[in-house]
């Protein structure tokens, strides 16, 4: 059963990651990968759960904690890029390959985040395939640091909106709230989302090979397109982003450092 898991995920992924693709031309603009992200891991979580014969009770922990946690970053980032246009990374993206964008972002951009999606969803996938053993203690691990992650993420997320709505913050670094013990607790939170759900699949022999996907889904946070990326950015757009940099972990909250 899980190549069948693994191959309804992988049709799953295509579909979804192609229909957005032909959307993008439509309304010219490649941002809406970052909605149909989520939306992703939701439709392979319910996909899988439809073709496949495991423990009840464990696939509905997987499914429902993949589609809170999906649904609602898909409508945050909705909510946040409507009327926003492109984002820079795109429309660098466009004025470098100009007339051959279309195709160059269904590989670079699509078929990409696409095979990303695969690798990072393995729980989702395997953690659905076997009956037994019975949903125990390692699952409501999970669901606990699955349960902190979409907090971090949420409230995160909230914040910074909050912060950047009041005009009297232009310009100026956030490290309010949650922000004040990590740079990224958006990031942090996603990254225990995925550990949770690799928990939950991780009871079972074959889930076990989930944790790929938590390694993946923190590997690129924390090392390629998540915290690096967004950093280069922000030390050229926010004075004093480099001293906020020094007295706050970039990833697991601690308390701030002092400075003399």
């Amino acid at each position: 059963m899980s190549s069948t898991a693994m191959t309804t995920a992988a049709l799953t992924i295509t579909v979804v990651m192609l229909v957005t693709w032909v959307i993008s031309l439509v309304v010219k603009n490649a941002s809406i990968v970052d909605v149909a992200w989520g939306i992703g891991f939701v439709a392979v979580a319910w996909m899988v759960a439809a073709r496949v014969d495991g423990n009840v009770d464990r696939q509905f922990l997987i499914v429902a904690m993949t589609t809170l946690w999906g649904v609602r970053l898909a409508v945050y980032l909705f909510i946040r890029n409507r009327g926003a246009g492109e984002d820079y990374r795109y429309r660098a993206m466009r004025k470098r390959w100009g007339s051959r964008f279309p195709l160059a972002s269904l590989g670079t951009v699509f078929i990409l985040q696409g095979v990303l999606m695969w690798i990072v969803s393995l729980p989702v996938q395997l953690g659905q395939v076997e009956e037994s053993p019975d949903v125990g203690a390692i699952a409501w691990l999970g669901v606990a640091v699955w349960a902190v992650g979409l907090f971090f993420e949420a409230v995160g997320d909230a914040q910074l909106e909050q912060f950047k709505g009041d005009p009297a913050n232009e310009g100026l670094v956030m490290d309010r709230g949650l922000w004040k013990y990590t740079r990224h607790p958006n990031y942090f939170g996603d990254a225990c989302v995925w550990w949770g759900i690799a928990l939950v699949a991780a009871e079972t022999t074959v889930g076990r090979w989930g944790l790929i996907g938590a390694v993946a889904m923190t590997v690129l946070l924390r090392k390629v397109s998540g915290v690096p990326l967004l950093e280069k950015s922000l030390v050229k757009r926010r004075a004093g982003y480099e001293e906020y940099v020094a007295r706050t972990s970039p990833f697991l909250p601690r308390p701030p450092k002092t400075t003399t």
